[in-house]
C-alpha cells in the first residue's frame, strides 16, 4: 500500500515511484515475508518498466526489505522480531533528535501538513481499520522526519521506522489498542506546532519506549 503523501509529487521519477509503491507493500506485508518477487508479475501489476523496477529492488535490498540470491531470485525478507531491540535502540537516539529539530523548523507549508495530520489522528476510533491506522502512523513519522530538515537523519529514520512497522504488522492482531498508540502523536504534533523543542523531544522518546514495550508484551 502506498500512502497518498508519497506519490503526491509529480516530479518523482519512475524508479522512485516504483520504489515507494513496493516499499509500502513490503512494509504492510501485502507482499508476505519470504515471498518471491517475480519481475514480470510486478511489471504487469505496478505498471512500471523493468529498468525502474530493478532500480527500486536494488534500493529495497539496501533497506533490508528484500534479499537477492544468485540463480534463485529476489524475495521479501523475513520479519525478525528479535531485531526489535536493535531497531528500538537506534530509534531511541534519533527519533527525539528529529522531533526537536522539527519543532524548530516549521514553516507555513509544514504547519498546514502537520495540522492536517493532526486532524486525521483526531478522527481515529477504536474501530478504525488497522491498515488505515498504520498508514497514518507512517505518514506522520515521515512528515516529522522531513520537517526536521536533515536528509541524512530523514533517510535513516525512514528505514528504521519501516522495519519497526513490519514487526508491528506481525503482531497487530494481538495488540489491544492500535489507534491509541497513534493518538500519542497528538501531543508530539502540538509540541512541534508550538515550537516546543524539549517537549517534542521528550514525547518522541516516550513514544519509542511505548512501542517497544507494547510489542514485547505480546511476543
Amino acid at each position: 500500500m502506498t500512502t497518498a503523501t508519497d506519490l503526491a509529487d509529480p516530479e518523482l521519477s519512475l524508479a522512485e515511484q516504483a520504489y515507494r509503491a513496493l516499499r509500502d507493500r513490503l512494509i504492510m506485508l501485502d507482499i508476505a515475508p519470504g515471498e518471491p518477487l517475480n519481475e514480470g508479475h510486478l511489471v504487469a501489476d505496478l505498471g512500471f518498466g523493468r529498468t525502474p523496477l530493478r532500480e527500486a529492488l536494488k534500493r529495497l535490498e539496501t533497506d533490508h526489505l528484500v534479499v537477492s540470491y544468485p540463480r534463485r531470485g529476489t524475495f521479501a525478507t523475513r520479519v525478525d522480531i528479535t531485531e526489535l531491540a536493535t531497531v528500538s535502540e537506534v530509534r531511541q537516539l534519533l527519533e527525539p533528535l528529529a522531533a526537536r529539530k522539527a519543532a524548530g523548523n516549521v514553516d507555513a507549508d509544514t504547519r498546514a501538513a502537520l495540522l492536517e495530520a493532526r486532524d486525521g489522528i483526531g478522527q481515529l476510533t477504536s474501530d478504525s481499520p488497522w491498515r488505515d491506522v498504520m498508514a497514518l502512523d507512517l505518514a506522520v513519522h515521515r512528515l516529522v522526519y522531513r520537517t526536521a530538515g536533515n536528509h541524512h537523519l530523514e533517510e535513516s529514520l525512514i528505514r528504521l521506522d519501516n522495519l519497526a512497522t513490519r514487526i508491528w504488522c506481525v503482531v497487530v492482531d494481538r495488540l489491544p489498542d492500535v489507534a491509541g498508540h497513534i493518538r500519542e502523536h497528538l501531543g508530539l504534533l502540538d509540541a512541534i506546532l508550538e515550537g516546543d523543542q524539549e517537549r517534542a523531544e521528550s514525547i518522541a522518546a516516550e513514544h519509542v519506549r511505548h512501542f517497544d514495550a507494547a510489542v514485547r508484551s505480546v511476543i
